[in-house]
């Protein structure tokens, strides 16, 4: 028989400075005691989360649900899947915990501010690396997650993270993979800023009527410099899955694959060129590029930029890298 805790984020706006695994509030919303909003907001399940409740108990599982509204609370529910205590004193999770966890995510966002609490709880320090880590990885093998989204399947390129997987949606049927199904393990980003990236990150903007504004940054793959930092660029796509694949009409990631172990990137630059008659016209180059590691180095003071759909600036520079099959889902 499993313990299973169905884990629901406080609802709210996710932020990249606040929000669950930013501080002390949850998802962008109010710490508790701030402000006027009231404590008791997000504390009514949702109804797939009482159906995926009524579908794991029905199969002999013991259910808790937990709304978490900050990061201290989000810790308390992953604190269940340690291991036990280890001779070097590390915090490891126990790859035979009968506890499950189920993520119930209004966005992929949501989901990252889980996965980050996860590697900030298991991840060693440099200076206490041990030998059992495996050598191209700073976390373990990070527990199995189920993942039971909130909102209807989006269609078109635009799908979430479990539409892209092809996790399912029915309460029942997460219930049933959390259960009987097996744990398909998927690359994860971290960076430098201290947090992960699941899907992927967008780097540019528009303004107000839609038309792309350049700005320039340094950008290079494992060595590989895609951009020097001097020509203006349009987007910049840093994929581990296909959120970002593509801008509008424009293909920035050819094949994005969050099991081969590499980040693909691809930065799309106008570029001008002559027609034979002398003629001036300014065409989209995509440069594209796959490896273990990328830096972006803004020449801007500000760049904007979706991470797992939460936005941020980039003012310094930041650089990504991919930890191999850290991170996993209970597939069906």
């Amino acid at each position: 028989m499993y313990d299973v805790v169905l884990l629901t984020l406080g609802s709210g706006r996710d932020a990249a400075g606040g929000g669950c695994g930013g501080g002390d509030a949850c998802c962008g919303g109010a710490a508790e005691g701030a402000g006027e909003e009231s404590p008791e907001r997000c504390e009514t399940p949702r109804v797939p989360v009482l159906a995926c409740a009524d579908a794991l108990t029905a199969r002999g599982a013991r259910v808790v649900t937990v709304t978490a509204r900050s990061d201290a609370e989000i810790d308390e529910v992953l604190a269940r899947l340690d291991a036990p205590p280890r001779a070097d004193g590390l915090t490891w999770p126990d790859p035979d915990s009968k506890t499950r966890l189920v993520i119930a995510t209004a966005s992929d966002g949501q989901l990252r501010a889980v996965l980050r609490r996860l590697v900030r709880r298991y991840a060693p320090p440099p200076s206490r690396r041990p030998d059992d880590l495996p050598g191209d990885r700073t976390v373990p093998d990070l527990p199995p997650v189920g993942v039971l989204p909130l909102d209807p399947a989006r269609s078109g390129p635009a799908r979430d993270l479990a539409g892209q997987l092809g996790l399912p949606r029915d309460p029942a049927a997460v219930a049933a993979a959390v259960l009987d199904g097996t744990a398909r393990r998927l690359d994860l980003l971290r960076n430098d800023g201290g947090s992960v990236t699941l899907d992927g990150a967008l780097l540019g903007a528009a303004d107000d009527a839609g038309r792309p504004l350049h700005w320039r940054a340094r950008v290079e793959v494992d060595g590989t410099t895609l951009s020097d930092g001097d020509e203006p660029i349009m987007a910049c796509a840093i994929g581990n899955a296909g959120g970002y694949a593509r801008l509008a009409d424009v293909t920035l990631l050819a094949d994005p694959d969050p099991t081969d172990g590499r980040v693909e990137v691809a930065v799309a630059v106008p570029v001008v060129a002559r027609s034979t008659w002398g003629r001036k016209r300014v065409r989209l180059e995509v440069r594209r590029a796959r490896g273990r590691a990328v830096a972006v180095v803004p020449r801007d003071d500000k760049v904007p930029f979706l991470d797992d759909g939460v936005e941020a600036e980039l003012n310094r520079k930041r650089s990504w890298w991919i930890e191999p099959g850290a991170w996993a889902v209970w597939t069906g």
